[in-house]
């Protein structure tokens, strides 16, 4: 599969500044997941820019 990372990046809500897996969804999910978070995209952008991705934060948004 190829990644289509032009197109994902129009739509990537990722705040975090020089962050290596902006627009490669596949690597972003695999990172947050290993770390017990969801990536930036599962959130608001104003969620989002406090960096808090966890499970928890998602339940308090969304639940």
């Amino acid at each position: 599969m190829e990644c289509s990372k032009e197109s994902n990046l129009e739509q990537c809500n990722c705040s975090y500044p020089g962050c290596p897996r902006k627009g490669v969804c596949c690597d972003c999910i695999q990172y947050h997941l290993e770390k017990d978070q969801l990536p930036a995209c599962a959130f608001p952008d104003d969620v989002e820019e406090t960096y808090d991705r966890s499970f928890e934060k998602f339940i308090e948004v969304y639940g």
